[in-house]
């Protein structure tokens, strides 16, 4: 089964609610931009359509939306790293406080406290932003390293493709489990810590990805349950479109399903994946000999090697 408690993941969540409803505030808010973003697009591209062909403007339609929702995503890459430092970490680090034990301000303050946590660790968002994403390049080659089937044997290539999508899901959530363990270790520089904490978890890959699979199975039952929820509405707006474009109530339920999941249900993945991690590495030291495959498969783990200011210290015991 798994290893983490059901009580506990929902008390960490509880305890944490003005995060849970700070990040169903911006999630809702993302997800009604792309929605805006694609209607007003498809608006466009229809008069647009129409006025220069004099017929059906569902081509200009089809494009005016593609384009809409490209410019939302490139709005997003600009404040990406914005929404990661002071949604996702923040509420990460709080989750992990109360997990070891820690006390946190109760309301609307914790936030403050928490974001105020995330700043002292890694002084500037610039920098928690390359970490992480030298941790998500971690990440990926752990995916490759922890393949199960070999992709030569025969008749077993589908298999092996399957297992490599089941972890790359599995491993989505990884690289906040590891922002946790950083700001847990203020004694070691924060790349040094990225890596001691990603080999910890490849070290120990065997019950934390089982762990992992469990937590994927619970967040797409739990995504379709929501995809159910808002279909209906998202198809009532999508009939008030011109005609033809009503499968765009499809997308839309889609775009506000995963906005739900990212405030709602990502969370408790989260703190169930804490859990986890934290009793899979209870007691251990980083093994040397993990540190050298993940130096030799990826070139982002070894680029948080270049990042420590200082000479390391011998690893301590987590």
């Amino acid at each position: 089964m798994w290893d983490f408690s059901i009580a506990t993941t929902l008390g960490l969540v509880l305890r944490t609610w003005p995060f849970v409803l700070l990040r169903l505030a911006v999630y809702t808010l993302i997800a009604a931009g792309f929605v805006f973003g694609t209607v007003l697009g498809l608006v466009i591209g229809w008069i647009v359509g129409n006025a220069l062909s004099g017929e059906s403007g569902l081509v200009g339609a089809t494009i005016g939306g593609l384009c809409g929702l490209g410019l939302v995503f490139g709005v997003l890459w600009w404040v990406r790293q914005y929404l990661v430092y002071l949604v996702k970490v923040g509420h990460v680090a709080a989750m992990d406080t109360l997990l070891r034990g820690g006390k946190l301000p109760s309301g609307l303050p914790q936030i403050a406290h928490a974001v105020a946590t995330v700043k002292a660790r890694f002084l500037e968002v610039n920098v928690l932003f390359g970490i992480d994403i030298l941790i998500r390049g971690g990440v990926h080659a752990l995916v490759g390293l922890l393949d199960i089937l070999t992709f030569w044997i025969p008749g077993f290539r589908a298999v092996n493709n399957l297992i490599n999508a089941v972890l790359t899901i599995a491993l989505g959530l990884v690289d906040e489990i590891i922002l946790a363990y950083i700001i847990r270790r203020e004694d070691e520089p924060p790349a040094d810590a990225a890596r001691d904490g990603l080999v910890l978890y490849a070290q120990n890959a065997g019950p934390l990805i089982r762990n992992a699979v469990w937590i994927v199975l619970f967040r797409l039952v739990a995504l379709a349950l929501i995809f159910l929820l808002v279909l209906g509405p998202a198809i009532a707006l999508a009939y008030a479109l011109p005609d033809g474009l009503a499968g765009a109530g499809v997308i839309f339920a889609a775009i506000f399903a995963w906005g739900l999941a990212a405030a709602l249900i990502e969370p408790l993945a989260i703190a169930a994946l804490l859990q986890a991690y934290d009793r899979a590495i209870r007691g251990q030291t980083p093994d040397p000999e993990w540190t050298a495959k993940l130096d030799e498969a990826s070139s982002a783990f070894r680029d948080l090697a270049r990042r420590a200011p200082v000479p390391r210290a011998a690893p301590q015991p987590t």
